[in-house]
């Protein structure tokens, strides 16, 4: 295993240039504004995953696509927040494990985690089937989590969803893991002890939403693919969330994870593509094909493994590459399904907000929205053109990101940190259109870009 330094020296001695583009090939590209706008009406899905490998699709929660759609959408202003209390979690959890720089490897080890990050903040959904029979269940996605988890019957304490409780005496292949099992003891601060002889789990996340329950075993249906002997948590109190969704299906690089469960029958190799608007669908697949991506290495950190880490090195405007020093991304970044809005190095942010800003002045600056800084008016505009912001990562890698993912509101869709020494994260917003691979096995993040 190669520390951060040495591999990046190995790398940047190596470099050569992979772009996935999201438009043309400009500098600047033109953004609908009725794109900015929430849909009503779920369009036709134009997802096309890149294997065969299993394939369900995937909806944002709050959109007319969604198997539970909300009745109460949160305001962009709740939505920030929320947003902003998930990343202050995930980095205090990297600054607790002794300095994330020197820990990332490259790896594709998997160990068990106990971090958890705001429930709220999910926006990605899918369905499954849970027992024999299959009792469908719509779960949240998160790349940030690794315990499965679905409300179950008797629930002493459970919030409304729009799917009946799991009932586990309806299914013929339930079984709760008991006490003194090899599975109970691998939970670790996960474990909650014993009831009745069977293993209980707790996972606490970072806004102080909490489920706890029976940790147990079921078969799994993906599509028309079941899993057996699938591993999860079937919740009896849980507290803190009000959604309609059933649960969630964790996609961390920790033991208990789906992916991890699965990678000896598909293999160590994900994707996914979170589709451009609420009133369009993507797709989550599982044993992903792994060619025809641009990749760059993944980094991982022993203290934290259940985070995906990327290299970011640079980033250009309109097609010309910011004058940062390479040392402000050196506090590393990693890849979040479930943070909202990308959050960059302080200095790193300063020259993208500045670059943009010069390349939008046709257009009147805006009052600040809630961590949003760099936002203009757009009244009496059907179109805009925006500079292309291209985010360059180790190993030549450049994502040419969409408009959908550059523009939020009528505002520049990114944040800085308070400083430089803070993790850095690549939001879901600037991963939106693309599929983004994550190549476990073979020590890789991909993007390809127009995938949905």
């Amino acid at each position: 295993m190669a520390s951060v330094p040495k591999l990046l020296l190995l790398l940047l001695c190596s470099y050569h240039t992979l772009v996935a583009h999201a438009g043309v090939d400009s500098s600047y590209k033109l953004l609908s504004i009725g794109s900015l706008k929430s849909d009503s009406v779920c369009s036709e899905p134009k997802a096309t995953p890149s294997s065969s490998g299993v394939t369900v699709p995937l909806h944002h929660r709050h959109g007319p696509c969604s198997p539970v759609p909300s009745k109460k959408v949160p305001a962009l202003e709740e939505m920030l927040r929320r947003d902003q209390l998930r990343a202050a979690y995930i980095q205090r959890k990297f600054s607790a494990a002794k300095g994330v720089a020197g820990d990332v490897e490259q790896s594709d080890a998997t160990v068990p985690t106990t971090l958890g990050t705001s429930l709220n903040t999910l926006e990605y959904v899918i369905t499954v089937g849970i027992g024999s029979p299959a009792a469908t269940q719509t779960m949240l996605i998160d790349t940030g989590s690794d315990v499965p988890w679905v409300q179950c019957k008797p629930c002493s304490k459970c919030h409304s969803q729009a799917d009946p409780l799991f009932d586990p005496s309806s299914s013929s292949t339930y079984s709760p893991f008991s006490c003194s099992s090899a599975t109970c003891a691998q939970l670790g601060q996960e474990g909650n002890g014993c009831s009745s002889s069977q293993c209980q789990y707790i996972v606490t996340y970072g806004d102080g939403s909490s489920t706890t329950g029976t940790y147990s075993s079921d078969t799994l249906a993906l599509g028309s693919n079941t899993v057996r002997n699938f591993q999860f948590g079937c919740s009896q109190v849980e507290s803190g969330f009000n959604d309609q969704t059933d649960g969630l299906m964790g996609l961390g690089g920790g033991a208990q994870s789906l992916v991890s469960q699965t990678a000896g029958t598909f293999g160590k190799a994900f994707s996914y593509c979170l589709p451009p608007t609420p009133g369009s669908s993507g797709f989550l697949t599982l044993g992903a094909g792994t060619s025809g991506f641009v990749k760059t290495p993944m980094l991982r950190s022993s203290q934290v493994p259940t985070f995906y880490g990327v290299r970011l090195q640079a980033i250009r405007v309109g097609g010309k590459q910011l004058n940062i020093p390479a040392s402000v991304f050196s506090a590393g970044t990693i890849m979040d399904s479930g943070t909202v809005i990308t959050r960059l190095p302080r200095t790193a942010y300063s020259a993208l907000s500045s670059a943009f800003k010069a390349g939008m002045k046709q257009y009147p600056s805006a009052p600040p929205s809630g961590i949003f800084d760099t936002c203009f008016d757009f009244s009496g505009q059907s179109t805009i053109s925006i500079p292309t912001v291209e985010l360059v990562f180790s190993g030549g890698a450049v994502v040419d990101l969409a408009g959908d993912g550059i523009i939020l509101s009528s505002c520049l869709a990114f944040a800085g940190n308070s400083d430089d020494s803070s993790l850095g994260i690549i939001g879901n917003v600037q991963q939106r259109t693309f599929e983004v691979l994550y190549d476990v096995g073979g020590g890789a993040v991909g993007f390809k870009a127009g995938a949905c």
